[in-house]
């Protein structure tokens, strides 16, 4: 099974690995954004997710105001998952909030997961009323007190990471991950700088809406009207009207064309881009929300993309990005 190192850490991950927004249970402004899940099917997802090979979880306190991590901890406990075979990243959310709130609420974080650890915190975003400075070195009290091990970002440009990173550095630890947008879709770390300082400084990109809100699987171009069908936010986003489907139409026909080659779908295809065109770089944590989605998800560990396969797909995500 394909592993990689995260950041500069002894933390080996699978390549994929489980985002879980969705188990938000539509509680909250952010939690809205997907429909409801029942546990029963919370728990197939995890449970589909652990056979394959996904051996850590991505969840955050704004995912229901911390729904999501109970329940994917009371998920994990009901499959008997031990601590030491799984690792969960969860993220402080900083919107409005001071740099000591990150001290004052991990409380609530090791609540709702435990008994599972906190391997690795994240700062939400880059909204904090405190600067980045301030919030690393609340961040590092906490991994100096053995209560979290790694620290990460989400969201944050070059020039942010650098300060995350060089006021870490003074506290002899080191940034490991930053969480970003990335898919074929959306390549904009490839431009702005984020991912090259990521590869010169050993920090792990984690590529969230690696399916781009899940136009990369296709059937949106198949099925025009279906994203009306569904619950939640996407229907309003620019990338789902008409206009923006056709554009984005040739790159999904040439997904479909090497799924084929490969007896997979365009959906594996397009998350095998997202892990292997980087190298170790990049790993990414597509949602799931069906045990049958988990599966082909974490399958898309499971098959190489040709040299020739990668460059077509760049070339076209290239000419798109540039475009749109």
């Amino acid at each position: 099974m394909e592993k990689k190192r995260l950041g500069s850490s002894n933390h080996f991950i699978s390549g994929i690995g489980l985002g879980c927004w969705q188990f938000a249970r539509s509680r909250g402004a952010v939690g809205k954004f997907w429909g409801e899940m029942d546990d029963e099917l919370v728990g197939a997802i995890i449970a589909e997710s652990l056979k394959n090979g996904v051996n850590w979880f991505d969840t955050a306190e704004v995912y229901g105001n911390g729904t999501s991590e109970q329940r994917l901890s009371a998920a994990l406990r009901e499959q008997h998952v031990k601590a030491q075979d799984i690792m969960i990243a969860t993220k402080w959310n900083p919107v409005l909030r001071l740099a000591s709130s990150i001290e004052r609420t991990f409380g609530e974080r090791e609540k709702n997961l435990a008994p599972y650890p906190v391997a690795l915190l994240q700062v939400h975003n880059p909204t904090s009323l405190s600067s980045i400075p301030a919030q690393m070195k609340y961040m590092a009290a906490l991994v100096q007190q053995h209560k979290v091990e790694l620290i990460g970002v989400s969201n944050f440009s070059k020039q942010r990471m650098r300060k995350a990173q060089q006021t870490l550095e003074k506290e002899g630890l080191s940034l490991t991950s930053n969480q970003m947008r990335y898919n074929l879709l959306d390549r904009s770390i490839e431009f702005n700088g984020v991912l090259q300082y990521a590869r010169d400084h050993r920090i792990t990109i984690i590529a969230y809406s690696p399916l781009a809100q899940g136009l990369l699987t296709g059937r949106y171009h198949e099925q025009q009207g279906l994203i009306q069908k569904r619950p939640g936010f996407r229907k309003y986003m620019p990338a789902f009207r008409e206009s923006s489907l056709k554009k984005s139409l040739p790159l999904i026909q040439s997904l479909r064309e090497i799924a084929q080659e490969h007896h997979v779908t365009p959906a594996q295809i397009a998350l095998r881009w997202v892990v292997q065109f980087n190298g170790d770089s990049v790993v990414a944590i597509p949602g799931a929300s069906s045990a049958r989605q988990a599966s082909q998800n974490a399958a898309a560990m499971d098959f190489q993309l040709t040299s020739a396969e990668l460059n077509l797909l760049d070339e076209l995500s290239r000419s798109f990005t540039k475009s749109a």
